[in-house]
């Protein structure tokens, strides 16, 4: 078993790899949470959605590390199949589709979206649908995957990228970009907007792992190899809500 301890996120090392690895979906979703919920104030007792939560890694790591109670939604997931995953009180599972979510106004202390946003969340009038199940001064939370530079402005889509992924790079943007399409809607107060440094890293990192857990080559290592960490990381946001 590949060595998934890191020295950047002490709170994810407590969690045994076999058992994250069992949940992969994507990129290592722990590492990208610790880093995402040091720009934010999670205090216990708190309502937090968490926002496409796959298989329910992130939601236990919330209600566990922070004390919160979590409703974890997911379209893909069967919430049958997460609670399975999850056994703790403080999280509720849900199937949820990103545009008719099933809750009140004003009801959540906190957003967190995890490798999900960039499905759903680049849209101009998304913010101000999220946020208006925020309370006010509620905390918004997002990780996703970016690119250091725009495709707009680099006029392609770099080959390597392009033949993983396709057409859905033009999702993965900069930090300034996410920055600038949230401040100019005046909804929220933008607290952090940045690339993480060691985002390509752990990517591959991750990758390699999943390829050995599963005994067959993980489908992002080929891109992830190539790109060397040219354009690949992570944007890491949080906002407060006016």
């Amino acid at each position: 078993m590949a060595d998934l301890k890191h020295d950047d996120y002490p709170r994810s090392n407590k969690y045994d790899a076999n058992w994250l690895l069992a949940r992969d979906m994507g990129p290592n979703p722990l590492w990208m949470l610790e880093d995402l919920a040091s720009e934010l104030d999670l205090r216990p007792g708190m309502r937090v959605l968490d926002l496409g939560s796959g298989k329910g890694a992130t939601a236990v790591f919330l209600a566990k590390e922070y004390g919160v109670q979590v409703w974890a939604a997911d379209l893909w997931v069967d919430p049958t199949e997460a609670a399975t995953n999850i056994d703790n009180p403080e999280i509720v599972t849900l199937k949820a589709e990103a545009h008719t979510l099933p809750f009140a106004r004003e009801f959540f202390d906190a957003i967190v979206c995890v490798d999900a946003y960039e499905y759903f969340g680049t849209a101009d009038n998304y913010l101000s649908y999220i946020t208006s199940f925020l309370k006010p001064g509620g905390q918004f939370g997002v990780a996703t995957p970016a690119m250091t530079q725009e495709v707009r402005a680099l006029g392609h889509i770099p080959e390597h990228i392009k033949k993983m992924v396709g057409w859905e790079a033009l999702a993965w943007h900069t930090a300034d970009w996410w920055r600038f399409q949230w401040e100019i809607t005046e909804l929220v107060e933008v607290t952090a907007a940045r690339l993480q440094e060691n985002g390509w890293a752990d990517w591959i990192k991750w990758s390699r792992a999943v390829s050995e857990y599963r005994g067959e080559r993980d489908g992002a290592l080929d891109m992830l190899e190539a790109d060397n960490g040219q354009y690949l990381t992570f944007a890491i946001l949080a906002a407060r809500k006016h």
